[in-house]
């Protein structure tokens, strides 16, 4: 029987003519054995009613934890209840790059995000619990992240987004502990081939996903960001790519998240009724 307790550990209200709350939530995950810390920030609008909301999922990157969208992003609270809906800070330990390890089993964040985090939220909260209804986006290695979870889990999420992902680790062995997650590249070619998400492709060829990558033109990862649009584009896989001037930093993430956001709103106006 799975073990999952719903604690309450930090309430954050945002001042404003309206007022988005933010939990922060002990979740157990079976297959890591131990709880993880996540963020869960309702708008204002949720506590009213029987009404459903869809909810965006926020993945870190590499160093950064759940709470590196309420810390900090100004807005994002501000932006839950502009836009009505649900906003999840997934914590995905400090370089899990979210996927399920092949050489560690103690890093399991697929199988944790798909199979335990998500139907948790959707028990705990008013949701709407389909892929007509979740988003999901990420920075850095959370772009990565957020791409790589939705091509393989096209029946979980209908839209994805990157902010300066890491799209294509292969060019960066030695750095942001891929190693330790997929093995040294030279050891284990293949893990690299098969976990990046520029070799992963083929499963958005159907375009069921609505997709957002957005890169900074100063940013390490802009070459990689440039191919996998190039590829996808060969490919014909619909997607909105945005190049801004701007490097890896807060303030073009911060200013990313916004279009991102604002993309989700209306693929969420498009496919689901929220009242």
């Amino acid at each position: 029987m799975k073990k999952i307790i719903y604690v309450t550990l930090l309430v954050f209200v945002f001042f404003s003519a309206k007022a988005a709350k933010v939990d922060t939530l002990d979740v157990f995950s079976p297959s890591m054995k131990k709880y993880i810390k996540t963020c869960v920030i309702t708008p204002d609008s949720y506590k009213k009613g029987k009404k459903k909301f869809p909810v965006v999922y926020l993945l870190h990157g590499y160093g950064g934890n759940y709470a590196t969208w309420v810390k900090s992003f100004k807005e994002v609270a501000q932006q839950a209840d502009k836009y009505g809906f649900i906003v999840i800070g997934v914590d995905g330990n400090y370089s899990s790059w979210y996927f399920n390890s092949p050489i560690d089993p103690d890093f399991k964040y697929e199988t944790y995000i798909i199979d335990e985090l998500v139907p948790f939220i959707d028990k705990k909260y008013k949701t709407i619990a389909s892929r007509e209804g979740r988003a999901i986006s990420g920075l850095s290695m959370g772009g990565h992240g957020a791409l790589y979870l939705s091509f393989k889990h096209q029946d979980v999420f209908g839209a994805a987004g990157s902010m300066s992902g890491g799209v294509d680790f292969r060019p960066f062995p030695e750095n942001w502990d891929i190693k330790k997650r997929l093995g040294s590249i030279t050891d284990f070619p293949e893990n690299w081939e098969k976990n990046t998400v520029v070799n992963m492709l083929g499963l958005a060829e159907a375009n069921n996903l609505k997709l957002i990558i957005d890169c900074g033109v100063d940013d390490f990862f802009i070459d990689v960001n440039r191919q996998l649009h190039e590829k996808m584009l060969a490919s014909k896989i619909n997607h909105d790519y945005i190049e801004r001037p701007g490097k890896h930093n807060i303030d073009y993430w911060e200013n990313a998240l916004k279009f991102q956001l604002l993309f989700f709103h209306d693929f969420f106006n498009d496919t689901v009724k929220t009242n």
